[in-house]
């Protein structure tokens, strides 16, 4: 087919190498703008710029498809299908109903529940034991669309959102291509009205760790926040994120340290560390961490 294919960051990478790989002809790559990042504020591509200049493939990166010139030349590519991955802009209807075939959206959850922005990062901290991909067609609404294809999958007791997240992105590009090669014999499913959530945009607010609230609900908020934003803590006026954790036995004050684990008490239960990270410096696992910074047993952290 005819694909025009629209993502930004690292998620949609695979999806795009995939369509590419299946023989499709992508006669366009929709992104966002290069950013400014590092010390420099360089303006830096999106991984699916770079992936997409790689492969030689035509890159567009507009600030908005609001305006007839961009729908006109969207419509121009005479695309059977676009194929959306967390693109970043919302499609306004000309853009939506220009490809042959309509717009394709690979949503990381099991549509209805976290429609949305963060649906990964939800699904962990919510404690979902199984979330998903679903292939659905796009429509005005925000992730309301019929469903094509739909696959499950746990959620790892220990599994933080960087590792989910890795997975989703390689089902979503088997299931898309699956989906492509029998769009002419799926049956869209419309969403039932109940079981709607919605995934909201992480806040920053949310990330400072609460001792009081129980071990279940510590747990889920650090592995749902990792790798960013991470969820963190201060000890001794420093930020420390909390990267890794698992659920434990133990009581004691909100927050005090129970040994050399470390397992930490929260208002009920205890939750182990597993990967913490100080502020400038990298990740470590927490007994490599805790060599270079100690939590003595009866420390209360912040």
């Amino acid at each position: 087919m005819r694909v025009v294919f629209m993502g930004t960051p690292e998620f949609s990478v695979p999806v795009l190498e995939a369509l590419v790989a299946a023989g499709h002809e992508v006669v366009a790559v929709y992104c966002q703008p290069p950013r400014p990042a590092g010390r420099g504020k360089k303006e830096r591509p999106s991984p699916v710029q770079a992936r997409a200049k790689a492969l030689g493939l035509e890159v567009r990166h507009p600030v908005s498809l609001k305006s007839e010139a961009e729908a006109e030349a969207f419509a121009a590519l005479n695309a059977d299908v676009a194929v959306v991955v967390a693109y970043g802009l919302i499609l306004p209807k000309a853009i939506l109903d220009a490809p042959a075939r309509g717009c394709l959206n690979i949503h990381a959850s099991l549509l209805p529940r976290w429609r949305g922005a963060a649906p990964i990062h939800r699904a962990i901290m919510a404690g979902d034991k199984e979330t998903g991909v679903c292939i659905m067609q796009m429509e005005e609404g925000l992730d309301t669309g019929p469903v094509l294809l739909r696959e499950a999958t746990e959620i790892g007791a220990e599994e933080v959102t960087g590792a989910l997240h890795d997975r989703l992105s390689v089902m979503g590009a088997r299931l898309v291509v699956e989906a492509l090669e029998r769009l002419d014999a799926l049956e869209p499913e419309p969403q039932p009205e109940g079981g709607v959530t919605y995934a909201a945009k992480i806040d920053k607010a949310e990330a400072r760790v609460d001792w009081t609230r129980p071990a279940t609900e510590v747990d889920q908020l650090i592995r749902g926040l990792s790798p960013f934003p991470g969820a963190w803590i201060e000890v001794d006026g420093q930020r420390i994120k909390l990267l890794g954790s698992a659920l434990a036995e133990g009581h004691g004050a909100p927050g005090e340290v129970l040994d050399a684990d470390p397992r930490v008490a929260c208002g009920s239960g205890a939750v182990r560390l597993l990967r913490l990270q100080r502020a400038g410096r990298g990740a470590q696992d927490a007994e490599e961490f805790l060599r270079g910074m100690a939590l003595p047993v009866g420390t209360v952290l912040g």
